[in-house]
Order: C-alpha cells, then structure tokens, then sequence
C-alpha cells in the first residue's frame, strides 16, 4: 500500500533525468544549482564486480565476517557491544556501531559527524543527518587491528553472468541469492509439469507475503489462471528472507535486478525472459526494479503506485499521520523476526534457512519514527524518487491508478512523461480506489499486455474461466462481471504480429470516465466510455484559469481592484476522521462505504464557485492554485479542494491539493506547464512574515472530470483535512485563531489553473450523488466568505 521514505543512495540524483544544473532559475528562495547531485550507481573507479568481491568474507586480520552490499556493509561474528569502527579509504572514522546481543551490526546511513551508537536496540538512529553509505571501498577496525578493503556495492555493480546461471530453483518454496550473499524466500508456482514447460513467467515482488507457499498474492493467483508461472519473491529482511528490512532502499532495487536474472536462467521459463506485476508495494516495486535495467526483464505491469516515497509521507511537505503512518508502523512489524505468522509456521517445520535470516532483523530500524524525523527532502532521498528514476526504463510498462486512490494519493500521473519516448508505454487512468488495478474494468488489458509483451501470444481466454472468473470478481469487487470477450479473436490462431500491431496502435493514455455511474451495483468499478489521448495532459488541453472574485465567484478573468477574504486556521482540521472504514473496505462498491466529506464551519474556509455553466467543461490533468496568501504565522498550510456544485443541490469531490507554505523553492526541472513540484529541500525554506504576501503555486493532484452544464466548479482553500479518507494530518506549528489572508484581484489576485478539453464523448446524465467511485457526494452547503478589509 502507500510507502513512505526514508533517506536514499548517498549523493543521489538521476542520471536518466539529469539534475544538475548551474543556471537553473527557480521560483521561491533561490538557489544557483538545482538541488540534488548525480547518482552515484557504481562504485568509483573501480570495474564490475568480480567473484571473490560479492557476498559475506571472514577477514584474515579481525575474524570478522563482513558482507559488503549494495549501499550497505553487515558485520557478524563480534562479540556483544563490541566496538566497531568503519573507516573510508583515506582512514577518516564515519560511524562507529557496537554489535547487538548476536555480535551483528549493519551500516547503510552515515551521520554527517562521527558517532557511536548500540544497535539491535529500539531501532532509532540518534540523527537523520547525513547520507547513506556510498558505494567505494572501506576498512574495519576492530579488535585493535583493521580489516583488508571491503567494497560496498552501487546499484549498477552487478554480478556477472555465472552468479545468475548457477542458480537452481525448482517449482515450490525455496530461495534465491542476492549478490551479497543475501537468501530471499521465493515460492515458484508453475501452471503444469517441468517437462510441459517452459513457461511464460511472473515475478510479483514485495515486503508482503509474496513467497508464502500456496497463498499467492492477487497479481500471482490472476497470473496463474490465465496459464502464466509465478514466482513471489519476499523483500530483504521480510518473511524468511535474509538481510536488513528498509524503505525502498538501493539494495532492493539490486536485489531485483538479481531475482530477475536468477529466475530468467531457470529452464521453465519462456524465452528465458519473465515480467513483473502487482499493485501497491509490489507496483511500486517493479518501478525500482526496472529503473535498474535487469537484461532478462520483459516487461513491467505496475498498478496503483507512488512517485516518491517522502511526497507520499509528506504531501504538499505536510505530515500525514493516517493511512502512511500506519503502514510504515505495519512494515516495522512485520519485519521483526517472526513478524509474519507464516514465517513462524516454516521455522517450525524445520527450514533453517528462514530461522538464520531471523537473526539480523534486530538491526532494522523503527520507520515510523525515523521518516516522521525527515521533515526535509535530502540529497539522498532522491535514490527514491521516481519522477528521477523512471526514465532509466527500458520495457514496456503498463501502469493504472486512480486520482482519488485513498492509500497512495494521485501523485501518479507526474510519472507519465517521465518515461522515455522511446519506451512503449500504456497508461489507464480512472476516478475510484486503491484496488481497482484488478478490477474488470480494467484487468482484461492488463492480461491482454502481459500476453503481448511477456508470452509472446495473441490473448486467449477460454470461455470456462471466462464464466468462472465473474464469481471471483464479484466477491473482491462487488460486481458480477468477468474477464471481457477475446478482442483479437480474429488474429487467432497464429496472427501474432498482426494482433501486436493492432494492439501498439491503440492509444498510450486511456482515460475511464465516470466509473461507477452506469454499473450494478451503483459505485462498483466500470467506466461509462473511454477517452484516447497520446499523452496526459492531452496535447490538445487548453490552459484555463479561474480567479477569485467578490462574493464568492470565480471568474474568467483576475478583479482589478485589490481585495482579499481570509479564514480561521484550525490546528486540529487535520485530525478528523471522515470513515469507519479500513484500506480492504474500499475495494466494494462506493454506496457501501460511509464516508463523512465534511466542509468546515463557515469562518473556516473561503469558496468561491463559476456561476451556472452555459456548457460542459471538462478538465483532464493535474493543475495549479496560483495562490497569493497572507499566513498569519511565520507557519502554515492549505489544502484546496475541487469540487462540483449540481443543479440537484448537491456536491462532488473532485481532486485536492496540499502545501506548507515555508516551502518556497519550485524543482524548476520536474515542473511543466501543468505539474508544479516543490524541492521540499530545508535550503528551499523560508520563515514567513505573518502579515505580508506569499506566493505559491499549490499542486493539484490530477484528475479528469466533466462539470455539467448547470453545474458550477468550486474552488475552496481551507486548513488541511476532511476530505481523504484514510488521510490525516499533523498541523504545522500555528496558533489557534491565526487568520488566513487569501488575495483576491489586483497585484494579489489568486487563480485556478487547469488542463481543461474538449471534442470528447461525455455520457447523457449526471451521475446519481455517490456512484462515483472515489468521489464523495454531499449536501451543498454555501458559504459567505469574510472579507479581509483593504491591502
């Protein structure tokens, strides 16, 4: 599910999406370069790798066994609380650890001035300053001596050929070595005998409960039905895989790259090439993976996914302390030793293997503290951002989300024009939930793309599992409906090249409009029709703005004279729960779920809305608030909230969007005419002066919607809360009673800017009030705004 960040690869940035420059301008606090440095993927003037260089090595001169991997060096063999002490090449001491109860210790983050530390204790680093361990060569000094060089690895330090090929895994439980020696549980299903193989492969990957044997994930058990091997593959330091658990770190984009290519060499797999699927954290997942460029990768099919970590935790460089903080508490859990039940069951049956990974999991870290503590975006962080990381892929990717996704947010989309050109690419985006990848809406043409790129076969789904599958969609989704018809039936049975050639020419943006309105159940997954467009925002959008204005309007063009409303600031906005519900309840219908969209009290917010509109208008892609506030406090945030007033009298959640204010820098290199990204860098803040005039540009999270004639769009600004489930907030430091101060016409007029299009099939009705899925429907409720005197 959502995935927060921790600190990332030392000196990072991107070499796909290059980051540094000496002349950018930016907006906000300026700065002469752009904020993050080059990756740093390989080890500096040092070759591939070789053998006696991978996996854990007893040192001659301490008797300590040390395992140099990728960002990261382990140690075992010490005695308790022994001193040891990691030196860089030209003998400088970076951090000295001293062994837990097991004689183990672990460094992958370095302070930026030496320290001490115990490990195997609570899990919290006593600083977050500082960087991962870069890769290069270091020294141990333990014991009054110090050890031969150690390398530690970079992403791009590869094994060679020989490492993958001698791997032998078999259909079942079992395990899979990493580079650094590293074990990681796998469980191998294979749809038939060895000797019917080999077969078209699947590689589902997470820090969930992937290689649990005879439970596979969703992704796996689809896969599986539709006559694919799978294989669940546990993250480092999860169910009974060895190593030290972490956030999305380099090590598990390597250990990726190594799963992949020891699978591949297995002779049951088709072409000896296989893909990746899963939603989620196993999404995500396939996106690191990718980025490291695995030979034996055919394909990517990542579903409902993030596009950095820390703008996860952080939205806007807000704390949510909701759905995010829960499950970075779950992953700390889960990644104890013995965390998953499962785990537990096999060391009992006698695998030895998962009962030694147990060990080393007292040097993982509590990341619901630790990422609570990064209230900055760092140099590091950026190893984790995709909106970086993206344009190193090189196959096929399939990739759905929805705008309103309770658990990862909309962020998603930002990703979409981050690929390279060259790489094709199928986007389906859609109003709904978290789960909705798998929904059939949607799931036939993932199946259809898995079968192109990763079988090398025209889709074909036998009309029995065609009719068997309704039962299965019905009870995860609510709706009785199965795989859809054999769209390239005419090409069978051995077209392929004609089928594939029909299928590219399709178009790479598919945009579901309106899911839930027309199904039945009202508010299960299915799209009303489909638009096409060759990118997102479509070429052919229309830059379009409304501006604040008296009474409460929007206008099409900025009021001449200055004015300005203002607001109460609430401190505990944030902390209002809008559902009952948990993160598996929102895979069912939307009338089935009680969600409280709630507005503030008058006095709380400013709105303003279009009067009745004349025609349709239709925006499609994220936007911008170009906003002009007065905070009140040398702290403070927004949320603004997108909204639909219908002629019913009703109200209908759009899309929001989120900021701290002190945030003041714009990454001038990931922002376009529509996206708006902020560096979240502590250098990019700035301490506000209550009373004067702030300009930010507050991101909008994409969205596609159809404002009806009749309707009226509305736009309010309020403190941040009430309107995302399973979302919360933790306020910034402002005091009770602060007035907001919103700018309004003049030098200070604050606007909507948004991708807005026409020339596209907008369905006859409007949806009946919440059958749109993610899209709460309330009672309207007007507003008069408090005008804030003369400026």
């Amino acid at each position: 599910m959502a995935v927060p960040l921790l600190l990332g690869s030392g000196l990072s940035a991107c070499s796909g999406a290059e980051a540094a420059s000496d002349d950018t301008e930016v907006a906000g606090a300026q700065r002469a370069t752009e904020p993050f440095a080059e990756f740093v993927r390989t080890a500096p003037g040092l070759d591939a790798p070789t053998a006696d260089e991978l996996g854990p090595k007893k040192d001659a001169a301490t008797g300590l066994t040390i395992a140099g991997g990728v960002e990261t060096l382990t140690v075992t063999g010490a005695d308790k609380s022994e001193e040891l002490v990691l030196e860089n090449e030209e003998g400088d001491v970076l951090l000295t650890l001293l062994a837990d109860g097991e004689g183990q210790a672990h460094f992958a983050y370095i302070p930026d001035k030496p320290l001490t530390q115990q490990t195997g204790g609570d899990g919290e680093l006593p600083t977050v300053d500082g960087a991962t361990l870069a890769p290069g060569t270091y020294r141990l000094r333990a014991r009054g001596v110090t050890s031969d060089e150690v390398r530690v690895l970079g992403v791009d330090d590869v094994a060679g050929d020989a490492f993958y090929n001698s791997q032998e895994i078999d259909d079942g439980f079992g395990y899979v070595t990493m580079r650094d020696g590293v074990k990681l549980s796998i469980d191998v299903t294979l749809p038939g005998p060895v000797e019917d193989g080999p077969y078209p492969t699947l590689v589902e990957y997470s820090g969930y409960s992937p290689s649990k044997p005879d439970d596979p994930q969703p992704g796996s058990m689809i896969a599986g039905f539709l006559g694919f091997a799978t294989v669940g593959v546990n993250m480092r330091g999860t169910g009974c895989s060895g190593g030290v658990f972490d956030v999305f770190n380099p090590a598990q984009h390597a250990d990726g790259y190594d799963a992949i290519e020891a699978i591949a060499a297995q002779p049951w797999v088709k072409d000896n090439k296989v893909g990746m699927v899963g939603l989620s954290y196993a999404g995500i997942a396939q996106l690191y993976v990718a980025s490291t460029q695995p030979p034996s990768l055919s394909a990517i099919a990542p579903l409902s996914v993030i596009d950095d970590p820390w703008r996860e935790q952080w939205p806007g460089g807000l704390y949510n302390d909701g759905f995010t903080r829960q499950w970075l508490e779950e992953r700390t859990n889960q990644a104890e030793a013995g965390g998953q039940s499962w785990d537990g069951e096999l060391i009992a049956e006698g695998d030895q293997v998962c009962e030694a990974n147990q060990s080393i999991r007292s040097q993982n870290l509590d990341f619901g503290k630790f990422g609570r503590a990064l209230e900055n975006f760092s140099d590091s962080a950026a190893a984790r951002f995709l909106q970086l990381l993206v344009p190193r892929i090189e196959v096929p990717t399939y990739l759905t989300g929805a705008y309103q996704d309770e658990q990862t947010g909309g962020r998603f989309p930002y990703l979409f024009n981050k690929f390279d050109d060259d790489v094709f690419t199928r986007f389906k985006i859609f109003n709904g939930h978290h789960p909705d990848g798998y929904s059939p809406m949607v799931v036939t043409d993932w199946y259809e793309f898995l079968s192109f790129y990763v079988a090398g076969e025209i889709p074909d789904i036998p009309d029995g599992l065609r009719q068997a599958s309704a039962a299965v969609f019905e009870e995860n989704f609510g709706i009785d409906q199965g795989f859809g018809e054999n769209r390239f039936a005419e090409y069978l049975p051995d077209d392929f090249d004609g089928a594939k050639a029909a299928y590219d020419d399709e178009a790479a943006v598919q945009v579901l409009v309106e899911s839930g309105a027309d199904t039945d159940p009202a508010g299960a997954a299915g799209e009303r029709v489909r638009w096409d467009f060759d990118q997102f925002p479509p070429a052919e959008a229309t830059k379009t703005e409304w501006f604040f204005d008296a009474e409460g309007t929007l206008a099409d063009e900025a009021p001449a004279d200055e004015a300005a409303d203002s607001f109460a600031f609430e401190p505990k906005a944030g902390e209002i729960v809008t559902t009952d519900a948990n993160s598996t309840d929102f895979q069912y219908s939307q009338k089935d779920l009680e969600i409280d969209y709630q507005q503030p009290d008058e006095g709380n917010l400013v709105a303003y809305a279009t009067p009745e509109l004349t025609e349709d208008v239709i925006i499609a892609g994220p936007g911008y608030l170009d906003l002009w506030v007065k905070p009140g406090s040398d702290n403070g945030a927004v949320q603004v909230d997108l909204t639909e007033v219908r002629p019913d009298g009703s109200e209908t959640y759009v899309q929001s969007g989120w900021h701290e204010l002190q945030h003041a820098e714009e990454y001038q290199q990931l922002s376009d005419e529509y996206q708006v990204e902020y560096t979240f860098t502590e250098e990019g803040r700035e301490v506000l002066e209550p009373a004067e005039w702030v300009h930010r540009r507050v991101p909008m999270q994409a969205a596609t919607h159809i404002f009806r004639k009749g309707s009226q769009l509305r736009v309010s600004v309020q403190s941040p809360g009430r309107s995302r489930p399973l979302w919360s907030f933790e306020s910034p430091d402002v005091p009770a009673g602060t007035d907001v101060v919103i700018g309004r016409g003049g030098k200070h007029a604050t606007g909507l800017v948004m991708p807005t299009i026409d020339g596209v099939e907008i369905p006859d009705g409007l949806p009946a009030c919440n059958t749109l899925r993610g899209q709460p429907c309330r009672d309207f409720v007007e507003v008069t705004n408090t005008p804030a005197g003369d400026d």
